[in-house]
């Protein structure tokens, strides 16, 4: 495997007031995340990035009022830390994984062969809730010993998603929503739900600042969940 290992944190930040509040976010929520904070207009600043990276830089203390995981056990590697204070979390979301391309759509039955000898983008399987899903579907599918010399490893799904809209690499595995952020990629075949552990996006408060506890409520109302579906998201399971 040849990773690449190129983290880049997109901080974006809204005018400061009093209230700000500072969002660590999976890669993955780039796009609904921005439209939800536009659409209810609340003073936030989001850093995005895999998972792991950022349960890491909130073990290690870095400020965050909102986490918004892709993957379970890294909400709860958190809840376990003593030195993390989680106030409340609830799941917001759940995904699916889809084989992405710039080509024609491609059968479950034929996806091996299709796949074979060529290079495919995952974000870090052994780190990133994207890549952990991937390597695990691929496993499932009796695939991942033919492929695993080609998997190029990115730092989060996005990036791997970048590698096949520029023609750096003809395949890649993402989250089905991955798929609206880019016009020049294309979903050629999606993994059976069943071939990976479910896809849950948890979301912890962790501060009890009034505008921590707004946001929290927010992503959770039926305004929040309609853009979530709107992005490809499937209820929260």
């Amino acid at each position: 495997m040849r990773p690449i290992f190129a983290l880049i944190l997109v901080l974006a930040a809204c005018p400061a007031k009093a209230e700000d509040v500072t969002i660590f976010a999976a890669a993955s929520l780039q796009n609904v995340l921005g439209e939800i904070l536009n659409e209810s207009e609340l003073d936030a600043r989001t850093v995005y990035a895999g998972s792991s990276a950022l349960a890491r830089q909130i073990a290690a203390g870095a400020p965050a009022d909102i986490f918004i995981s892709a993957n379970e056990s890294w909400m709860t590697a958190l809840i376990d830390d003593e030195n993390v204070n989680i106030t409340e979390q609830v799941n917001l979301a759940s995904n699916a994984l889809v084989v992405v391309g710039r080509g024609a759509v491609v059968s479950l039955d034929d996806l091996g062969e299709h796949l074979a000898g060529e290079r495919i983008a995952m974000a870090l399987v052994d780190a990133v809730p994207a890549g952990i899903y991937a390597k695990a579907a691929m496993l499932d599918l009796g695939m991942w010993d033919s492929i695993a010399p080609f998997v190029v490893e990115t730092d989060n799904v996005r990036s791997a998603l970048s590698l096949v809209a520029t023609g750096a690499v003809p395949f890649a595995i993402t989250y089905v929503t991955d798929v609206q952020a880019d016009p020049r990629v294309s979903v050629l075949t999606h993994l059976p739900t069943g071939s990976h552990p479910p896809i849950r996006y948890p979301v912890a408060r962790l501060t009890d600042s009034p505008g921590a506890r707004a946001v929290f409520e927010a992503l959770s109302e039926p305004d929040a969940q309609a853009i979530f579906a709107a992005h490809g998201f499937l209820p929260p399971r």
